[in-house]
């Protein structure tokens, strides 16, 4: 009773976490749909920057002490850092390469896990997130095959990668359970503060935004990122790094669905089966599922085991028993069975 009592609260806590890029999986239909062109810079900044300040003033708690130089650090990392690299990896490289780079963050993460924090994985872990990255490749791939492989852009994806498993690994870290909501918005406020003159220095002015272009960053200032990060860096403070990476596999789950039903994009049996493939992964990577399998397992073994006792000790009524020695007759299983009760059988009348 006590493993199923135990296992409840981190299992809730996995589903909570997938929230997170089921929202980020959202950014890249909304972003083609409703947000101007060719502005990544200012689109991040201008997603993460107000969100951050609404939080600040409903919470109304600063950083104290080492967390202004910890809020600095991480809010680099996780947010300008990070949104600079991977906008250069998506402009100089095909989408499907990008995209198989980012999914190699879950190797990344438990390895700077290991080095920061020496938390080891399971080896069902390691293994579960090489299948979903495979399963990545293989999504991701069959929209795009081509293209140039600029080495600017490679470095650029790596570095957006290290940057953010380096920061998710810090907030583990640093951040108490019960002080996510705050640490997250002094992050956003960092970062987008950060992000804000390299948008004007590379951009220049914001451009205008029509109804459905501030709605749009609406929802994703306070879903992709309020939301999401405040769930993700929840997670991670209360479960295995390498778990909560494995978990972000499902952002291009959710991309390739929302590309299909809102953009149109083609879909076929091999899309299916790698999303299969990805979150089946996810799913083997959380202890939580793995320990409820295994009792289920054992229950069923236990359950067959019982039958197959039950058929053999009860045969069923009329089945003809072996035969008796001594050329006797043989039995049925009624007269097995007064037998054990220790009647005999009713004489023959001719």
């Amino acid at each position: 009773m006590s493993s199923v009592e135990d296992t409840s609260p981190r299992l809730r806590t996995a589903l909570v976490t997938a929230v997170a890029p089921v929202a980020w999986g959202s950014t890249y239909a909304v972003t083609q749909l409703w947000l101007p062109p060719d502005r990544p810079m200012f689109a991040a900044a201008a997603r993460i920057l107000p969100a951050g300040v609404l939080m600040l003033l409903w919470l109304r708690r600063l950083p104290r002490g080492a967390w202004w130089g910890r809020a600095a650090v991480l809010g680099t990392l996780n947010h300008a850092v990070f949104f600079g690299l991977l906008y250069v990896a998506a402009y100089r490289l095909p989408s499907g390469l990008a995209s198989t780079l980012t999914a190699l963050s879950p190797l990344v993460v438990m390895a700077v896990a290991w080095l920061a924090l020496r938390e080891r994985q399971p080896p069902v872990t390691v293994l579960a997130a090489l299948a979903g990255i495979a399963g990545v490749v293989l999504l991701v791939w069959q929209n795009d095959r081509s293209g140039p492989v600029d080495p600017a852009g490679v470095a650029a994806a790596v570095g957006a990668i290290v940057s953010a498993s380096t920061g998710f690994v810090l907030v583990k870290r640093w951040t108490r359970p019960g002080e996510v909501l705050v640490t997250t918005s002094w992050q956003l406020v960092a970062g987008g503060l950060a992000l804000v003159p390299v948008a004007l220095l590379v951009e220049g002015p914001p451009p205008a935004l029509d109804v459905p272009g501030a709605l749009a960053l609406t929802y994703l200032g306070l879903v992709g990122s309020v939301l999401a990060y405040t769930v993700w860096f929840r997670g991670l403070t209360r479960m295995d790094a390498g778990a909560v990476a494995v978990v972000g596999l499902v952002n291009p789950v959710v991309g390739t669905v929302l590309g299909v039903v809102l953009l149109g994009e083609a879909f076929g049996p091999v899309h299916l089966a790698a999303m299969v493939l990805v979150l089946g992964s996810v799913l083997v990577a959380q202890e939580p599922v793995r320990r409820s399998a295994v009792r289920f397992a054992g229950r069923s073994a236990g359950r067959a085991r019982r039958w197959s006792e039950e058929a053999v000790s009860c045969p069923p009524r009329g089945a003809r028993l072996s035969s008796a020695p001594h050329g006797g007759r043989a039995g049925t299983a009624g007269d097995w069975g007064r037998a054990r009760s220790g009647t005999s059988a009713p004489r023959r009348t001719r």
